[in-house]
């Protein structure tokens, strides 16, 4: 007997763990609007300068502040176009608003994100600037940047993201 169930063209949070992020990341990449979005030289840059672990920060607490509530304010406008890496790559993988967090990604809205759900949002941002990190050139990204505006002092100009 057919599972009577209506059914999701779009995979859940639950499914996902079959689905890797580059899986998801190919998918979403296929919109015409997300495949725009790329990291600038000075994105790159500041990523690979602040290092994985800070990227990753600031990803954790724009989510925590900007998504994580059931209904956000300004949802749908609450995620800046271009500003830091983070930003771009919210929009370029569908986790900048709860609507399309709900479309892409299968989180429902207007109900607060689990932390499983932050995790997640994280790490599909993470994957991909990750992704758009190996598509620069290292040179492309090298010129020093002043130390007072980027990088605390004693980081090292060479510290790579990945």
């Amino acid at each position: 007997m057919p599972d009577p169930r209506p059914r999701s063209s779009t995979p859940t949070l639950a499914t996902r763990s079959v689905e890797t992020l580059d899986g998801a990341l190919d998918r979403i990449g296929r919109s015409s609007f997300r495949a725009k979005f790329h990291l600038s030289p000075a994105d790159a840059r500041y990523a690979r300068d602040r290092g994985r672990r800070e990227i990753e920060t600031h990803a954790a607490r724009f989510i925590g502040e900007r998504l994580a509530a059931a209904d956000p304010d300004n949802d749908g406008r609450q995620t800046p176009m271009r500003g830091h890496p983070v930003f771009l790559a919210q929009h370029a993988t569908a986790t900048c608003c709860r609507g399309c967090l709900a479309k892409h990604h299968g989180i429902v809205k207007h109900h607060p994100l689990t932390d499983e759900h932050q995790v997640y949002v994280v790490a599909v941002i993470m994957r991909w600037i990750e992704r758009e990190l190996r598509r620069l050139p290292h040179d492309s990204c090298r010129a020093p940047l002043p130390p007072s505006k980027h990088r605390r002092p004693g980081m090292s100009s060479d510290a790579a993201l990945f």
